[in-house]
């Protein structure tokens, strides 16, 4: 019951340590825009881009 106990710990402990490293912050802190998409007026979709995560330009609409 120990070593189970103690592996189950070890287990835990390496899952957190892994997601924190895999998942560093760029350096400055970075930006990070949310993923939310705007609808063109031709039926295309631009999502959020830029400092400050502002919609994209739609595409120019064809004669």
């Amino acid at each position: 019951m120990k070593y189970l106990f103690s592996g189950l710990l070890a287990l835990l402990f390496s899952t957190l340590v892994g997601c924190y490293a895999s998942n560093p912050l760029p350096p400055g802190g970075g930006i990070a825009c949310t993923q939310e998409a705007k609808m063109c007026p031709d039926g295309s979709a631009v999502g959020r881009t830029g400092p400050h995560c502002e919609f994209a330009p739609c595409p120019a609409a064809k004669p």
